[in-house]
């Protein structure tokens, strides 16, 4: 099992939410599995540059879920991850401490790292990598005001037997979040459309002999499109098709802007989404306290 750096460290903002909140709900210090995938990717760069460097390959691991229990008992043996979703490592929640791993954090950590049966393969790839990730959670040595977490993320080179220190990248949270899309490959196309340049009278004479068979068909096409572009029929978009497609440039640029606003709407709905999942688990956990007695 070979020890390859990891380049990219990735969680979802409702994970690392989740988590920060069983955190600060817990009467006593965390620690737990970290779960998730890794990929293998060679991001092209854009460049005019002929001397640029070659794309290099880059491995990405996201953490999607994780489990967790007080830290005074101790980690279960973990069994072999099923194939879709891997042991990426584990994490350790404590309060008033350094944001520094302990020497029992690396010993624990080389213990997952050295177990052969916990190791997983990346999508993409044919190369086998150890859950070597390690998550460190901590609030400040002194009190404050307002509640605060830190964390920090760290890959575990078993070579060196050291931690190595690696930035955490918060998806669906701010602009950042942005560069997931660097290698978006569509996947829901434009439907195909005929263009033939026709004369005016081409088109009348083709108006008085559509039959009801050829109305149907261009509804449904018509459906079609509107589903990916709201609001523009298919003879504006002949426009941007062909030799005249330069003289159409604003249709684009407002097609395209419409785009850009539904991306935004969407954005805003999981943000909401996102908040209303952390209002309802804050429910739930204030009824399993008063089930419990603890209010």
């Amino acid at each position: 099992m070979d020890d390859f750096p990891i380049d990219k460290v990735h969680i979802s903002g409702a994970t690392l939410a989740s988590l920060l909140h069983r955190t600060a709900a817990s009467p006593a210090d965390l620690h737990g599995f970290l779960f998730g995938h890794a990929t293998l990717s060679i991001p092209t760069p854009l460049s005019d540059d002929s001397t640029s460097a070659a794309a290099t390959q880059i491995i990405t691991a996201t953490i999607t879920s994780f489990l967790s229990l007080p830290s005074h008992l101790p980690l279960p043996p973990p069994s072999p991850s099923p194939s879709t979703a891997s042991l990426l490592g584990w994490f350790s929640a404590r309060r008033k401490t350094p944001l520094r791993p302990s020497l029992r954090d690396s010993t624990t950590t080389l213990t997952l790292s050295s177990s052969l049966s916990l190791a997983f393969t990346p999508q993409n790839s044919t190369i086998s990598l150890p859950p070597s990730l390690f998550l460190l959670l901590t609030t400040p040595s002194q009190d404050q005001l307002i509640h605060t977490h830190e964390y920090k993320a760290f890959q575990y080179r078993i070579p060196a037997y050291s931690f190595e220190p690696k930035s955490l990248t918060i998806i669906n949270i701010g602009p950042s979040f942005r560069s997931q899309f660097d290698f978006f490959v569509p996947n829901a196309p434009f439907p195909f459309m005929d263009f033939e340049p026709r004369g005016s009278d081409a088109m009348a004479e083709d108006d008085k002999e559509q039959t009801l068979g050829s109305t149907k068909r261009n509804l449904v096409n018509q459906k079609q499109l509107d589903m990916h572009a709201e609001g523009f029929d298919i003879h504006r978009l002949n426009k941007l098709v062909g030799t005249e497609a330069a003289n159409y440039t604003n249709e684009l640029e407002d097609l395209y802007g419409k785009m850009l606003a539904k991306i935004d709407g969407l954005s805003r709905s999981v943000e909401l989404t996102s908040a209303k999942v952390l209002e309802q688990e804050n429910h739930n956990m204030r009824l399993r306290y008063k089930v419990a007695g603890l209010e």
